[in-house]
């Protein structure tokens, strides 16, 4: 929709556009001050309300769609038309299709139950806009992370400010446009900018403030947030382990594995890390991950499938972590040829044998194209190592021994699990995304999603017949006999 004049919640006092090509800290003081306004005129929107504005949204990705996959193509240096699709476009579609479907559902007040001695009262949960969202979002799914939490917020009836990353120029500036265009700024708009735009957003006073992006800058936004009071969900990463059982398919398990990591050339947050697999079957296992490897990219020199590394800075860093591994003795397998891939600043499938526990692959969050797999003892060694370190965002485990699955999974915690795959956790709107710990705060997909940035306003709704005001002064032994029958019921 082009047109200024079908806008959704078009403000005549308002702004033409979102803001300049480069916001500061006035023109997001200003928005927020706008969005803040209109939120008090109109703090809990009508379902037909929100169900346009997820229209609106929609229609940014549908009319938007060819402008995206180009503006991401361009901000990678190469990323497949079809990988965008699947792991961007598809899945915003999906997941606001979901939320339009439940959306009257889960807005409706939902009773609970009341205790017996407080009868004929009756209780329930109102859900509740916050307010004004703001969402910090990543570079590696530039328009998913960045739409996909604001649909949930404007599902729960709020007003959304969006900052994208600074390192996907060409997908932020498409966003603001097609944003723009669809919105009024009141409503839902993006700012753009860098690090000093970035630390004020943080310490702007969001109703609910969201960040997708590493454990480290996720800390220093934590703690800008903190000074607010303002509530914070962080979708962070870590190192995700993909743990190979005795008894699996080891053909299958690589494949799932090796899929995982060459998606965006591993720059995704819930990748498999590391691979943990038993003495006996290491050999076996390198073997089965180079062979996926080289089935999902026959050409992987030349095809255009595989995924350029965002920038130099992290083509060097994957770059560094590999040499500072293969120093430290370990096997190094690679599919592709770094000779050819280099000037495409794209890494080759890259699986690490064994490295030592204190390289930086095994402490850091790798987040490319690096396999690391060690050989572990059994599963209480493979749980042991799981343990030692942050808890992850995602936990795979491969085989057919439920006793030996449900052991693993009761003995972890991670944010999320899938099991005989990988990534799919993450495509299934019924289950909520987040992470634990280290791997993040707070969860969003579906209804979890709708109720993160909504208020669950607790109301208690007394009866005209309540026998409460017995239990007031002054007190009596009569009141003592109600209190003693009070607590045989209770």
């Amino acid at each position: 929709m082009a047109a200024d004049s079908t806008r959704l919640d078009r403000d005549s006092t308002g702004p033409e556009k979102a803001g300049p090509e480069t916001a500061g800290a006035e023109d997001l003081a200003r928005l927020f001050a706008l969005q803040k306004q209109h939120y008090l005129a109109e703090p809990d929107p009508s379902a037909e309300t929100r169900l346009a504005r997820l229209d609106a949204l929609l229609r940014v990705i549908d009319m938007g769609e060819a402008r995206l996959i180009d503006a991401i193509n361009a901000d990678f240096g190469n990323r497949a038309r079809q990988e965008t699709l699947i792991a961007e476009i598809v899945m915003m579609i999906s997941g606001i299709r979901h939320t339009k479907r439940h959306l009257k559902s889960w807005m409706r007040p939902r009773g609970v139950a009341t205790p017996l001695h407080m009868l004929p009262a009756r209780s329930q949960l109102a859900p509740q806009p916050l307010g004004v969202v703001g969402v910090i979002a990543p570079w590696n799914y530039p328009a998913q992370l960045a739409l996909m939490p604001a649909a949930a917020a404007l599902a729960a009836g709020n007003r959304v400010i969006l900052k994208p990353s600074e390192l996907t120029p060409q997908t932020s500036e498409t966003m603001r446009d097609l944003i723009a265009k669809e919105f009024d700024p009141s409503v839902f708009a993006v700012v753009t900018g860098g690090v000093e735009l970035g630390e004020a957003f943080a310490a702007t006073r969001f109703d609910h403030l969201v960040f997708t992006g590493s454990t480290a800058i996720g800390r220093k936004i934590a703690m800008a947030a903190a000074r607010n009071l303002t509530p914070v969900m962080l979708e962070l990463g870590g190192k995700s382990p993909a743990i190979i059982d005795e008894g699996a398919d080891m053909a299958a398990a690589a494949q799932a594995i090796a899929y995982g990591k060459a998606v965006n050339a591993g720059q995704t947050c819930i990748a498999p890390d590391y691979v943990l697999t038993p003495h006996a079957r290491l050999d076996e296992t390198v073997r089965a991950l180079a062979e996926a490897a080289r089935r999902l990219f026959p050409e992987i020199d030349t095809t255009p499938d595989y995924t350029s590394i965002i920038s130099d800075r992290h083509f060097a860093r994957l770059k560094r972590l590999v040499a500072e591994a293969r120093a430290a003795g370990a096997e190094i397998i690679e599919v592709g040829s770094s000779n050819a891939l280099d000037a495409q600043r794209k890494l080759p499938f890259t699986i690490v044998v064994n490295p030592p526990r204190n390289v930086e692959l095994m402490r850091e969050e790798i987040f490319g194209p690096v396999l690391p797999v060690l050989s572990v003892e059994d599963r209480a060694a493979a749980i042991d190592l799981v343990n030692e370190g942050e808890r992850p965002l995602a936990l795979y485990w491969f085989g057919a021994d439920i006793a030996a699955r449900d052991d693993v999974l009761r003995r972890t915690v991670s944010g999320g699990v899938c099991v005989n795959d990988t990534l799919w956790q993450f495509a299934q709107e019924n289950l909520p995304f987040g992470g634990v710990g280290e791997s993040g705060i707070g969860a969003y997909h579906g209804i979890a999603g709708f109720e993160r940035f909504s208020h669950l306003k607790p109301i208690f709704i007394q009866s005209r017949l309540s026998s409460g005001k017995m239990l007031q002064p002054p007190y009596t032994a009569r009141t003592d006999q109600i209190i003693k029958l009070v607590r045989k019921i209770i």
